[in-house]
């Protein structure tokens, strides 16, 4: 069974930074690919940034420029690390994994972690 364990939310300032973990329960060479999502209140969860196995990235416009995703596998971790932090960052943040066998699609995800950003 796949789970994924978020770590390293809280508080910062504006202008700060933090790091999320993503531990995963299985070998992340498993998966199609590994990301970031948030959801901030009364919003859609959205996108912020994935990793594919060969080590492509990808991320939203927003983030660009301030957050990298990356990946250890030998911990079975991706991480996010966020810098120049603004109030529009603060959200719940989902770790998500993908397998992709075939056509079929199979989405992981954390239970989330908060991040709240302060002005």
């Amino acid at each position: 069974q796949v789970q994924l364990v978020e770590s390293g939310g809280g508080l910062a300032q504006a202008g700060g930074s933090l790091r999320l973990s993503c531990a995963a329960s299985v070998s992340i060479a498993s998966f199609s690919a590994m990301g970031w999502y948030r959801q901030a209140p009364g919003k859609q969860r959205e996108l912020v940034a994935t990793i594919a196995t060969g080590g492509s990235t990808n991320y939203a416009d927003s983030v660009k420029g301030r957050f990298t995703i990356s990946r250890d596998n030998a911990k079975n971790t991706v991480y996010l690390q966020m810098n120049s932090l603004i109030p529009e960052d603060a959200a719940v943040y989902y770790c998500n994994a993908q397998r992709i066998v075939v056509i079929l699609r199979n989405d992981y995800w954390g239970q989330g972690t908060q991040v709240t950003v302060s002005s």
